[in-house]
């Protein structure tokens, strides 16, 4: 998003205003704006998983739409609160022309969610225009990790049941 420069910069939308990814995640948050995050293929492979997904989730990111996961990073995001998204086949932010001022907007979820859903995302221009609506699987895969999604995170889950 930052052309020319490496390291965890990024620009703040709608401003343009250039920022640690910290700072902007923080700027989101007090703005109330939900953030995705829209990646490639085999997300959250390497090294430090658990420490991913967990930052993830700090940054006050709701989802992860991916080409695919590494499998246990996927199984840490639903333990995190976060729900991880795959493409359909032959869709990428690449095929999208996606710059990353796009407004994404998760569609399907307003009736309830269930594991291995289909859902959709709907891209706009940064004019509002609609662009897209892409198809997407819901990567919760069962219902154990359905009500730790539901709970925000498996701590929450095993909390709310050992107050119970």
């Amino acid at each position: 998003m930052v052309p020319g420069v490496e390291g965890g910069v990024t620009v703040h939308q709608p401003d343009g205003a250039q920022m640690s990814i910290y700072d902007a995640a923080m700027q989101y948050q007090k703005e109330g704006t939900p953030l995705i995050v829209i990646a490639g293929q085999e997300h959250g492979t390497g090294s430090s998983r658990d420490w991913a997904a967990k930052g993830t989730n700090l940054l006050g990111i709701r989802a992860v739409v991916a080409e695919s996961f590494e499998r246990i990073h996927r199984s840490n995001l639903v333990g995190m609160g976060v729900m991880p998204l795959v493409f359909e086949e032959d869709t990428s932010w690449r095929s999208l022309g996606l710059k990353g001022d796009e407004i994404v907007t998760l569609r399907g979820i307003e009736s309830g969610l269930v594991p291995r859903q289909r859902l959709a995302i709907e891209i706009c221009g940064s004019d509002g225009a609609s662009k897209a609506v892409v198809p997407l699987i819901c990567r919760i895969d069962t219902l154990d990790e359905l009500e730790y999604f539901r709970n925000g995170g498996i701590l929450q889950y095993v909390l709310r049941q050992l107050a119970a």
